[in-house]
């Protein structure tokens, strides 16, 4: 049985899944399967990996699209090995990821949910990490509170996380009635009943402008995920509560950028504003015009390595 099983959702990413097996098979920890589960692809995704199936990197086809959370609910249903980590069909790992991962689960037995730090890669600019609180910085590697500190760029995301299987067990798999923020939802869930260990070097790269990313439909045609199922999770701790207002604050200011105000009005409805800094409660009040300008202005920005958030 391989120490860790990969999981790549492949849908459309004839251009960059090589690279990314080709990340893979570079790790300093040899020690896994591949699986790469692939959504129906219209492209010539398939045909690019062929070369790379053998013994260890297998090829899952489903019959019909079904979205990324079916997708990596496959590719869990087929794993083999107890720790189960993701990567995008267009992101890639530094070569010492699995290694790393590895040493937090020699080190912090007792978390069952392992993540590392990330960068954001934009066509002519690599934008700079998580920058955390002095208490995280002194340690490179040690147990932390998703919910104290997951406020702004996200401290891990799916390409530079790990999860034991016991995870999917007691949290769930991910929702295949949604297909924006899936990602956020189980985190919820599974951030609840484990702890994570986390490394603050940097082991993965996130595509900001390639295959998806490019062109995102509005957020009005998404089917956006219930925090409100969460809410009796947030009674028992003030972490989970912020958590869960910052989350409203980012979903209610995209609706609201994209004219949906009946569905912003609920949704801000439900924000505890107390966990709020003075540039957040300014742009939820601000007209959708104005939301949309200051988002154009940001593109520009971060084309020139700059980063600008209300954070």
């Amino acid at each position: 049985m391989p120490f860790f099983t990969v999981i790549i959702p492949l849908y459309n990413k004839e251009n960059f899944v090589e690279n990314t097996i080709k990340s893979i098979v570079s790790q300093t920890f040899y020690d896994y399967e591949i699986l790469i589960i692939n959504d129906c692809s219209t492209d010539k995704s398939v045909e690019k990996i062929l070369p790379f199936l053998n013994n260890t990197i297998r090829l899952i086809e489903h019959s019909e699209n079904k979205g990324l959370s079916a997708t990596r609910n496959t590719g869990i249903k087929n794993a083999t090995s107890n720790y189960i980590t993701f990567l995008d069909a267009d992101d890639l790992w530094k070569p010492t990821f699995l290694e790393t991962i590895h040493q937090l689960i020699n080190d912090f037995p007792e978390a069952k949910i392992y993540g590392t730090n990330y960068e954001e890669v934009y066509s002519k600019q690599i934008v700079s990490p998580v920058n955390f609180p002095v208490e995280i910085s002194l340690k490179s590697s040690q147990i932390i509170d998703f919910f104290k500190y997951n406020f702004g760029q996200g401290i891990y995301n799916h390409g530079s996380v790990c999860f034991h299987k016991s995870v999917y067990e007691k949290a769930g798999l991910y929702d295949e009635n949604i297909d924006f923020a899936e990602d956020l939802d189980f985190n919820i869930r599974a951030n609840y009943y484990f702890k994570l260990a986390y490394s603050n070097t940097i082991q993965m790269q996130y595509f900001m402008e390639s295959g998806s990313q490019l062109t995102r439909s509005s957020i009005l045609n998404k089917k956006l995920p219930d925090y409100d199922k969460y809410d009796y999770l947030a009674k028992e701790n003030a972490n989970i509560s912020k958590y869960l207002s910052f989350e409203r604050y980012v979903l209610a200011k995209h609706i609201k950028t994209d004219g949906g105000y009946e569905l912003y009005d609920k949704i801000r409805s439900k924000i505890d504003y107390k966990y709020l800094n003075w540039k957040q409660k300014l742009l939820l009040k601000s007209p959708a015009l104005i939301l949309k300008t200051i988002k154009k202005y940001k593109e520009i920005l971060i084309k020139k390595g700059i980063k600008l958030t209300s954070y």
